[in-house]
């Protein structure tokens, strides 16, 4: 096999077009076998085989840097830059998912967060000029939806302002980022690609030129490059080069000898280039090509040559909430779906085949939804803008000044939050409840099982002066956790003996965490100590009646999937000190560093967010208070 032999980027140079040909054919072969046995993203990756073979082929990485946007589709890179053991892929101690400093030199970002790289690009472009690296690159591949973020367009409109300044951008159009891309640029870009009079006339005088010998190819070279006005007259791709930004394409993105000779051209320019490639998401894999949903965007383990998961999936968190949208939607003619380019990944597409008329794809533009859900809000209807909890963190300051300043009813709802696992560090959401604390007026819910998620998002639909967050975990929902009483706006999920005068442990469970909590629990009583275990269910505001019970105890324990620092844990303590509470307070939860991809429970097992682990802690502090309680006050431990 060709591929075997290559070890880095420099052995494409001793292949002939057809062995590149034959190359590409095994990479699909190979990603269709190792993504089929772990999971991960496989339509985006056979879309962009030629082309990252291109890449490689033209620019001499890793003196020039070659990045990509969004990370997910860089598996090809990783093949031809030497790492081809895919058998641990978003496995501990296994390959990342995404681009990865710490396995290879090749790898100069980790982004998988959207709609970055132009920045990246920018920054790197202008490094080469302040220390006069003249034969130094910079190719930013964009795509698989990226280019409809804002923050690209922000860092084009710098790009484009130095004329002069060496830089290639790849347009890597699939019309798709999970879905179809939706949006003005897509409707541009769609123009591009069903606009093919320019390249019918290229290749009509290519094939003429080809034939004069000498100054045959030179002259097919320039002419390609022609100036603006004959293009043009041919094709309406004035939009990019009126941001003042050279323009090559539509390229052919799956010929490995018209994409090279296109960077190239790109590459000796003197200022930003673009290069505008048409993909195939899912090439060369009928069941992706097939799906139309989001052309095997991401997979599960599947069998490889039907696409067909080899497990039946449970019901997930995402579908409970998925159900119960649709429910509430023919209750409520008020209600509107927002989503930014993952529509099925957060389940409203059965919203939107319900009610397509009250659905709305931002496309990757957090920023411009929540600020498009405050003006729904506004204009009398609400808006469930529907995200991974990680990527509202690029929303924050639109929650913060356009949601809850004006106070509009706007509900967003969180999936993937807390531990997420095999996705890596920028997936893990575990920052949602520390930002979101300073929000004024907002209220957030953790529901525990799928009866209280669908209770408290009807509750939250229901607030019209503020916003409101439903978060919950990623995968399957676990078992019902029913209630055994109330207090306040709290449920109850466990309470010592009545005998019991005062319980040595006030357990606050947060969301999906519950059935820990509850063996947590047992644990301590099997060690002699009383524990009540209560579920806030809203989070933020701490529940008034929360203060009152844990005067009752002798200590406070928080246990939450989110990072510790501002987090829940911190919340409860902040409200037992305004209101007078003395009691020791310990908090549990994710320690403030970025997590390596893992299974979600080996990741658990890592930070000692398990049962064992927090009731062997937990059992130490109640011993160190019973040898100095009657002494001396129990100090507050933060």
């Amino acid at each position: 096999m060709l591929l075997t032999r290559i070890k880095g980027p420099r052995d494409l140079d001793r292949l002939s077009q057809e062995e590149l040909i034959q190359l590409a054919a095994e990479i699909r072969s190979f990603l269709v076998d190792a993504v089929s046995k772990t999971g991960g993203h496989l339509g985006p990756n056979l879309g962009v085989v030629e082309l990252t073979i291109a890449l490689h082929r033209v620019f001499e990485s890793p003196k020039d840097k070659v990045l990509f946007d969004t990370g997910h589709q860089a598996y090809v890179h990783k093949l031809l830059t030497g790492r081809q053991d895919f058998a641990g892929l978003r496995t501990k101690n296994g390959l990342s998912g995404y681009p990865s400093r710490a396995e290879s030199e090749h790898d100069v970002i980790e982004n998988s967060h959207a709609s970055t790289v132009l920045g990246w690009a920018d920054g790197l472009a202008k490094a080469n000029e302040v220390l006069g690296r003249e034969d130094h690159h910079v190719a930013a591949v964009i795509g698989d939806g990226a280019l409809t973020g804002g923050m690209a367009w922000e860092a084009l409109n710098n790009i484009a302002a130095a004329k002069d300044r060496p830089l290639v951008i790849v347009v890597n159009d699939n019309e798709r980022s999970y879905g179809p891309t939706i949006g003005g640029l897509a409707n541009h870009l769609a123009t591009l690609r069903t606009t093919d009079g320019y390249e019918r006339f290229l290749a009509r005088g290519k094939e003429l030129l080809e034939r004069t010998p000498v100054v045959g190819k030179p002259l097919f070279e320039t002419l390609h490059g022609a100036k603006k006005g004959l293009k043009d007259f041919i094709a309406p791709q004035g939009m990019f080069e009126d941001l003042g930004l050279k323009y090559i394409g539509p390229i052919d993105g799956h010929d490995i000898e018209a994409l090279e000779s296109a960077l190239q051209r790109a590459k000796r320019f003197s200022g930003p280039v673009i290069v505008h490639c048409l993909t195939q998401k899912g090439r060369g894999y009928t069941p992706a090509l097939e799906h139309e949903a989001d052309r095997f965007h991401a997979v599960g383990v599947i069998h490889p040559d039907t696409g067909l998961p080899v497990k039946t999936a449970a019901a997930s968190w995402t579908s409970v909430f998925a159900d119960e949208m649709v429910k509430i939607g023919h209750e409520r003619e008020d209600i509107v779906g927002i989503t930014a380019a993952m529509l099925h990944p957060v389940g409203l597409n059965k919203f939107a085949e319900a009610f397509p008329d009250r659905i709305y794809d931002v496309g990757i533009a957090e920023q411009h939804g929540a600020t498009s859900a405050a003006g729904l809000a506004t204009g009398g209807v609400h808006p469930v803008f529907a995200v991974y909890a990680t990527f509202l963190n690029r929303a924050f300051d639109q929650v913060l000044m356009d949601v809850a300043l004006h106070k509009c009813g706007v509900t967003f709802v969180l999936d993937r939050a807390g531990v997420t696992g095999d996705d890596g560090a920028s997936h893990n959401g575990m920052w949602d409840m520390s930002i979101l604390q300073v929000v004024p007026g907002l209220r957030l819910a953790a529901p525990r099982d799928a009866e209280q998620l669908r209770a408290q998002l009807r509750e939250a639909v229901e607030v019209k002066d503020a916003p409101t967050v439903v978060r919950f975990s990623k995968g399957v929902v676990g078992p019902a956790v029913p209630a055994v009483g109330r207090i306040g706006g709290m449920d109850l999920l466990r309470t010592p003996a009545p005998e019991v005068t005062r319980p040595d442990v006030l357990l606050v469970s947060v969301g999906a965490l519950a059935p820990m909590c509850l063996e947590i629990a047992d644990l301590l009583d099997k060690q002699g100590i009383s524990t009540t275990v209560v579920d806030p269910r809203w989070v933020k505001p701490v529940d008034e009646a929360l203060a009152p019970l844990a005067d009752r105890h002798r200590v406070v324990v928080t246990v939450e999937d989110n990072g510790r620092a501002g987090g829940v844990g911190s919340a409860v303590s902040q409200a037992l000190r305004d209101a007078g509470v003395d009691v020791p307070l310990r908090d549990f939860g994710i320690p403030q560093r970025f997590l390596d991809h893992a299974l979600r429970k080996e990741i658990l097992a890592e930070i000692g967010l398990t049962a064992p682990d927090i009731a062997r802690q937990v059992t130490g502090l109640v011993a160190k208070l019973d040898g100095r309680y009657d002494s001396e006050p129990a100090a507050t431990v933060d």
